[in-house]
């Protein structure tokens, strides 16, 4: 069985495109509460990324945080947002499953759910 992993997709909905060259920060959450950076990476010309979790570690359960520069991607569309970061916080169970947790935004508004 392959590694799980967790992706990502950001799609512009107002332009109608990928949202290409967003960095994201994926972080876990310790017992203690504190937040770790697992890892980091940029929106590919699909809008996509699938390399944040990193390949070395084992995916475990607990509670996840994705961080999305809003505000990096609009300003080089040269478009003024009104929120300059996204963050999702979401949980994970089953780590045999893979985790894919799409973006979809405008400057004034955005969604997300659990992919497939």
């Amino acid at each position: 069985m392959a590694e799980s992993r967790i992706s990502t997709h950001v799609l512009d909905i107002a332009q109608g495109r990928p949202a290409q060259g967003m960095p994201i920060t994926l972080e876990g959450q310790g017992l203690a509460g504190i937040w770790t950076v697992l890892g980091k990476s940029r929106t590919d010309m699909d809008g996509r990324s699938d390399d944040l979790y990193p390949a070395n570690l084992r995916l475990q359960a607990g509670i996840y945080r994705l961080t999305f520069e809003v505000s990096t991607y609009f300003r080089s569309q040269n478009v003024t947002t009104f929120y300059p970061e996204v963050v999702v916080l979401f949980s994970l169970r089953d780590v045999t499953q893979p985790y894919h947790i799409p973006l979809l935004l405008s400057p004034f508004g955005y969604s997300t759910y659990r992919g497939s």
